[in-house]
């Protein structure tokens, strides 16, 4: 049997970004990684109804040099200490200024694949959440539904969203009511 499930952005979507002219940075240090509010108690209701939780994040910092590898798996260690996440898929690729990027490291659904493969996951049935572009692109790309979580960043959207909304509560209701109708 295939799985649903809920990709998940980590910054923006679960923990709140460092934002600097306009723009969502992740946290650089273990100690500023704060979850948001409704987080925990939206991840539950998704658990709860039936959906894999599947984190799939860029950090492009990693691969430029100016973060470790070695925060980014503390910060995820904390997360998923907090959250019942199933998997975290990870892009450390720094992006085109080092030669041809990843096949995943969004916008190109490389990690939604590579995690539907290894966890038997129908993405007909799944959904990607995120609150960038590229977030919406990689879901749209690996035939997941989307939302869109609008944080007012300075940077358009490519592709049109199946849901805008406010954060990951509000995305919870979206998805449990939407996948209920689907039945």
């Amino acid at each position: 049997m295939k799985h649903k499930a809920v990709f998940l952005d980590r910054d923006g979507v679960i923990n709140r970004p460092i934002v600097r002219d306009g723009k969502p940075f992740p946290p650089m240090r273990v100690e500023e990684f704060e979850i948001l509010p409704g987080v925990p108690e939206a991840c539950a209701k998704l658990k709860a109804a039936g959906f894999l939780l599947v984190v799939a994040t860029n950090q492009p910092d990693v691969g430029r040099g100016t973060l470790t590898r070695e925060t980014v798996e503390s910060i995820h260690a904390k997360m998923c200490a907090a959250l019942p996440l199933d998997h975290i898929e990870v892009c450390y690729d720094g992006g085109a200024a080092h030669g041809q990027p990843s096949e995943f490291r969004k916008p190109a659904p490389g990690m939604l694949l590579r995690a539907a493969r290894e966890l038997g996951i129908d993405l007909a049935q799944s959904w990607m959440v995120g609150d960038r572009w590229r977030d919406i692109d990689c879901g749209a790309a690996a035939g997941c539904r989307t939302v869109f979580i609008d944080l007012g960043h300075a940077e358009e959207l490519r592709t049109q969203p199946d849901f805008v909304i406010r954060d990951l509560a509000a995305a919870a209701d979206v998805i449990l009511g939407a996948s209920a109708q689907r039945r």
